[in-house]
C-alpha cells in the first residue's frame, strides 16, 4: 500500500487539519467531535442543511460546506457512518432559529446513526427533519443498505437545498424541494480497479487487468456484474441506459448530466465519456441543459466513473444556477 498518510488511525483528523489550513476563509474544522461548519455560522433564522458520512470521498462533504449549499458536514472515519454525537453537535453549531435539515445517503449506520442524532438535537429543543437519499440504479440491496444506496445525486440535492435554504426558505419547503430531488435523481457507476482502505490495507476486490465492475458503490463494493472492459462508448452505454430506463427519463425532458470520478479517473477521461453521454441522450430526445463534470463523490484512488441524472424544471434549474461558495463547488460569488 502506498499512500501520502502518516498514521491510518489519524488520517481523517489529519486531512481535516489539512482543510482547516486551506479553507479558513469558508470554514471551520472542529475535532472533538469531528464537524466541519461553515465559518459565518449559525446564520439567523435559516434553515441548518447538514450531511455526512464515511470520510474517503472527498470533497463530499466537507468541501461543499458553504454559503449556498452546507452548513455542516459529519465526517466519519473512511468508509465509516459519523457518531451520533457528531451530528448533535453540527446541528448545535448550525442553528440559527431556522431548524435543521439532515441530508441522510442510504446506508444502515447513517440512517441510525442521523436518527438518533436528530433525537439528540430535538432533545435540545431543535426542530430536526431527515431526507434518505437512494438514487443508485445498481441495486436493491447491498453489504451496506436495506434498498438503494445514496450516490452521485447527493450533491446535487445538497446543491439545490442549500440554494432554496440560503434564500430564506423554511424548514417545510427545504424538506419538500429535498424530496422532489430524491424522486428526480438517478446514479450508477462502475469501477475498472478497486479502492484501498488505509487501516486494511489491501483493495477491497480484485479485478483481472481486462475487467471492470458494473454498478459498484462508493465504499468498494463490488457491483451488480462483472464484465470485460470495453470502449468508452460501451462503458457510457452499460451506465447509462440503466438509469434512463429505470425513471424513466423520455424524449423531452430536460436534465442535469453530473459525470463523476471515482477518484482515480483523470478528468480527460470524464470529459471523454461526457461527450458521449450527451449525445447518447440527445439521440432519445432528452435535453441536457445544465452539467457537472470531475471528481466529486470519490471511493479514494479508485479508477472508474459513474453518471447521474436530475429532471430539471424552472424551479430546479434556478436554484442550480444560484450563488455558491465552497471549497468544491464556486460560481456566482
Amino acid at each position: 500500500m502506498k499512500k501520502i498518510i502518516n498514521d491510518p488511525e489519524t488520517v481523517v483528523l489529519d486531512a481535516l487539519r489539512g482543510m482547516q489550513a486551506a479553507h479558513a476563509d469558508l470554514l471551520t474544522v472542529h475535532t472533538d467531535p469531528p464537524v466541519v461548519v461553515r465559518a459565518d455560522a449559525p446564520v439567523a433564522r435559516k434553515v441548518a442543511v447538514i450531511s455526512g458520512g464515511g470520510s474517503g470521498h472527498e470533497p463530499m462533504h466537507g468541501g461543499f460546506v458553504g454559503r449556498g449549499m452546507l452548513d455542516a458536514a459529519c465526517p466519519g472515519a473512511v468508509f465509516t457512518s459519523p457518531t451520533p454525537d457528531q451530528i448533535a453537535s453540527a446541528v448545535a453549531k448550525t442553528d440559527g432559529g431556522g431548524g435543521a435539515l439532515l441530508i441522510v445517503k442510504n446506508y444502515t449506520g447513517d440512517v441510525l446513526n442521523f436518527e438518533t442524532g436528530a433525537e439528540l438535537a430535538a432533545a435540545e429543543g431543535v426542530e430536526v427533519r431527515s431526507v434518505v437519499i437512494d438514487d443508485d440504479v445498481a441495486v436493491k440491496d447491498s453489504l451496506y443498505t436495506a434498498g438503494r444506496r445514496g450516490v452521485g445525486g447527493t450533491v446535487l440535492l445538497e446543491k439545490i437545498v442549500g440554494a432554496a435554504a440560503e434564500r430564506g426558505i423554511d424548514l417545510d419547503g427545504c424538506e419538500a424541494l429535498a424530496r422532489k430531488v430524491i424522486g428526480q435523481v438517478r446514479s450508477m457507476g462502475l469501477a475498472l480497479t478497486a479502492c484501498t482502505v488505509p487501516h486494511a490495507g489491501e483493495p477491497s476486490f480484485t479485478l483481472a487487468d481486462d475487467e471492470m465492475e458494473i454498478g459498484i458503490g462508493i465504499h468498494g463494493e463490488p457491483g451488480r456484474h462483472r464484465v470485460k472492459a470495453g470502449t468508452a462508448d460501451e462503458m457510457v452505454r452499460q451506465l447509462l441506459d440503466p438509469i434512463v430506463e429505470d425513471l424513466p427519463f423520455e424524449s423531452g425532458d430536460r436534465v442535469l448530466l453530473f459525470t463523476n470520478s471515482m477518484g482515480g479517473s483523470p478528468l480527460i477521461e470524464m470529459y471523454l465519456a461526457h461527450g458521449i453521454a450527451e449525445n447518447l441522450l440527445a439521440d432519445r430526445g432528452i435535453t441536457v441543459e445544465r452539467r457537472l463534470v470531475g471528481p466529486y463523490v470519490t471511493s479514494l484512488e479508485m479508477q472508474g466513473m459513474s453518471l447521474t441524472l436530475l429532471k430539471l424544471d424552472d424551479e430546479l434549474v434556478e436554484l442550480w444556477d444560484a450563488p455558491v461558495n465552497t471549497a468544491a463547488l464556486r460560481w456566482g460569488v
